[in-house]
C-alpha cells in the first residue's frame, strides 16, 4: 500500500476533493480562454492525476468506487432527458460502423503486443485476452474474462493501473485532436463548427457560451432527480433479473441474451430511451437536467485520473504499460485510417475509438464536454454494444495465445 497525505478511508475529505475539484475545473473553463480550450474534463482528469502521483490522494478508495456504483448510473439518465429515440437512430448506424472499425485496431493492436512481448511477460496470453475484451467493451469485460482465464490477481491489478495510465493519457490526447489543424483539414468536423458558430458573443468562450444561465425551479430539480433514480432502480432491478433468469454456457443464444438484458447499462439507456421517448412532453419540460448530469460527469473525470500512479507500474510491471500503449496506439492509428478512408467525421472517430478504449461512459462523457450533445446518446447505445462483443473477441483471442 502506497502511503498518501490523505488515506483511503477519509471519506470526507475525499468527497470534498471529487466535488470541490470538479467544480473549480467548470469554473476554470468557463472563466478563462485558455482552460476553455484545454476544457474542464482534462483539467479534471490530470490534475487528479498529479495529486495521485504526488501521494497527496490515494489511488485506491471506497469512494471511487462509489463514484463509479452510484454517480456515473445517476448522470446517464439525465443526459438522455432530451434525446428522443427516432431523431438518433440515423446517427447510431454511423456510430456502429465507425466503433466496429475501431474494434478492428483493438485486435490488429493486441496481436502484435502478444507477439512482441510473449517472451517477455509470463502468462501473457490471459493478460492480452483480458485487455483486449477491455479494450472494445470495458471494465465489465476485463472482470470477466480474467476469471475465465483464471489470471493471477497480482498481475490483474499491474494491468488495471497501467490500463488506466494509458487511458488517462489517451483521452487527453483525444481531447486536443479536434483542436489541431492538421485533423481539421483532413475530415469534416460538423459537431465542432456547430459548437462553434452558436458562440455568438465574441467576449464569452466556448464553455460559457454553451452553459449560459438557464431559468431553473425547485420543481426542475426534484423531478430531474427523482425521475433518475427511479429510472436507474427499475433498471438494474429488471438487469439483475434477467441475468439470473437466464443461464450462461455453452449455448451462445443465451449467452448472447444474457449479456443484452442482464447489462445494467444497456439496460439503463434502453429503459431511458424509450422513457423519453413515450413521454417526450414530461421530460422536455424539465430544465437543469443537463447541468446536473454534466456535473456529475466530471466527478467521475476526477476519479478516472486517480488511478494512474506511475510509480506502481514502473514498480511491479513496465512492459504491461508497453502492451496497452501498442494496443492503444494501433487502434488509434487504424480507427483514424478507416475513418479516412471511409468518410466519417472527426467527432465519429473519436468517440468511437474512446467508447473502444474507455467504455460507453467515457465517450459519452467526452461527448458532453465537448460540446457535441447530438452524439451522447448514440455513443451510448454504441458504445453500451460493445459489453457483449468484447467478451467474445477477448475470449477467442485469449484461446489461440494459449496455443503458443
Amino acid at each position: 500500500m502506497v502511503y498518501s497525505l490523505i488515506q483511503p478511508d477519509d471519506i470526507w475529505i475525499l468527497w470534498a476533493f471529487l466535488a470541490g475539484w470538479a467544480g473549480i475545473s467548470i469554473y476554470l473553463e468557463q472563466k478563462y480562454d485558455w482552460a476553455s480550450k484545454v476544457s474542464g474534463a482534462i483539467i479534471a482528469l490530470v490534475g487528479a492525476m498529479l495529486l495521485a502521483n504526488f501521494n497527496v490522494i490515494p489511488t485506491d478508495s471506497p469512494v471511487y468506487d462509489t463514484v463509479w456504483s452510484y454517480v456515473v448510473p445517476l448522470a446517464i439518465p439525465l443526459l438522455l432527458f432530451q434525446s428522443n429515440i427516432l431523431k438518433i437512430w440515423n446517427e447510431s448506424g454511423r456510430l456502429l460502423i465507425m466503433f466496429l472499425f475501431s474494434a478492428i485496431g483493438t485486435v490488429v493492436g493486441a496481436i502484435v503486443g502478444f507477439f512482441f512481448l510473449k517472451d517477455l511477460i509470463p502468462g501473457l496470453d490471459k493478460i492480452t485476452a483480458m485487455m483486449t475484451g477491455s479494450y472494445i467493451g470495458g471494465s465489465v469485460n476485463l472482470a470477466a474474462l480474467s476469471a475465465r482465464f483464471e489470471t493471477p490477481s497480482e498481475m490483474i491489478s499491474s494491468a488495471v493501473v497501467a490500463d488506466n495510465l494509458m487511458m488517462a493519457l489517451y483521452f487527453l490526447v483525444l481531447m486536443v485532436i479536434p483542436t489541431l489543424t492538421f485533423f481539421r483539414r483532413k475530415f469534416k468536423t460538423p459537431h465542432v463548427e456547430e459548437v462553434e458558430k452558436n458562440n455568438n458573443d465574441g467576449n464569452e468562450n466556448l464553455a460559457a457560451s454553451y452553459w449560459k444561465g438557464k431559468e431553473i425551479s425547485l420543481q426542475d430539480i426534484g423531478l430531474a432527480v427523482g425521475t433518475a433514480f427511479a429510472l436507474v432502480a427499475v433498471s438494474f432491478t429488471l438487469a439483475e433479473f434477467f441475468a439470473n433468469l437466464i443461464p450462461t454456457g455453452e449455448n451462445i443464444f443465451f449467452n448472447i441474451l444474457h449479456g443484452i438484458l442482464g447489462d445494467n447499462y444497456l439496460m439503463l439507456t434502453t429503459i431511458t430511451l424509450l422513457a423519453v421517448t413515450i413521454f417526450s412532453s414530461y421530460f422536455e419540460k424539465i430544465n437543469g437536467a443537463q447541468e446536473i448530469g454534466t456535473y456529475l460527469i466530471y466527478i467521475f473525470f476526477v476519479v478516472i485520473g486517480v488511478p494512474a500512479s506511475l510509480p506502481i507500474i514502473l514498480q511491479n510491471a513496465p512492459l504491461l504499460l508497453v502492451l496497452v500503449f501498442i494496443m492503444v496506439v494501433i487502434n488509434m492509428v487504424v480507427s483514424f485510417v478507416l475513418g479516412k478512408l471511409f468518410k466519417f467525421n472527426l467527432e465519429e472517430v473519436i468517440l468511437a475509438s474512446n467508447a473502444n478504449i474507455g467504455g460507453p461512459t467515457t465517450a459519452a462523457a467526452m461527448a458532453i464536454s465537448q460540446g457535441w450533445s447530438k452524439l451522447v446518446a448514440p455513443i451510448l447505445i454504441v458504445g453500451t454494444l460493445g459489453y457483449i462483443i468484447g467478451n467474445y473477441i477477448g475470449a477467442a483471442l485469449g484461446y489461440w495465445f494459449g496455443t503458443f
